[in-house]
């Protein structure tokens, strides 16, 4: 299989060639990888990458595979984490000048979730500051572009978390909402992607 090709593959689909060993949880994150790379400086659409990190889990996570242990749903699933949610060990800014240097003790309980579901988390994405602002800039790591029109805006934090799947450098991402921000979030106009809301308890 192409590396393009695996980037274009649902989290669903990812999981099952995974645990049926038609792929491995190292090739597919060296993939995405090797697209953040190729990608992500024209658009800025990560701002941190766990490239060393989540290596080392796919490596774990294919270990498991061939010991035919018990998997996860998300097993082996490469993940992105917005920049407003804490992250262990990893630097963590809401986008604010405030916080540059701020780096959790701490997973956020989503991301935790997401780890024992067997998610490799690449990185932490873009924000406005606070992600209050409706235009995906600050003054931290600059703008995000639009991946169809790199001139042109991609939105708001969580409009630019839909470009930046449309641009194929995750499956799947977490990002914070206020209420009246769904109907934004399902962007349509921007990128050409639309959202599920997923309430976890």
């Amino acid at each position: 299989m192409r590396n393009k090709d695996i980037c274009w593959m649902s989290a669903t689909d990812l999981t099952k060639a995974i645990k049926t060993k038609k792929l491995s949880p190292v090739e597919v994150i060296r993939t995405f990888l090797e697209r953040i790379e190729s990608v992500n400086p024209k658009i800025n659409a990560y701002v941190t990458v766990t490239a060393d990190s989540a290596l080392k889990e796919a490596k774990k996570a294919e270990r498991k595979v061939m010991k035919g242990g018990k998997l996860g749903p998300l097993h082996g699933v490469p993940v992105s984490i917005k920049d407003l949610i804490f992250t262990k060990g990893v630097r963590t800014t809401f986008g604010s000048k405030l916080l540059e240097d701020f780096i959790p003790d701490e997973d956020a309980v989503i991301v935790s979730r997401l780890k024992k579901a067997g998610a490799i988390v690449l990185g932490k994405t873009n924000t406005s500051e606070f992600g209050f602002k409706p235009l995906t800039d600050n003054l931290v790591f600059g703008i995000t572009r639009n991946p169809w029109n790199l001139e042109r805006s991609c939105g708001g934090s969580r409009r630019q978390v839909t470009g930046r799947t449309r641009s194929r450098l995750w499956t799947s991402t977490i990002v914070l909402r206020r209420g009246w921000f769904l109907e934004r979030f399902s962007d349509f106009k921007y990128c050409a992607i639309l959202a599920f809301l997923i309430y976890l308890p």
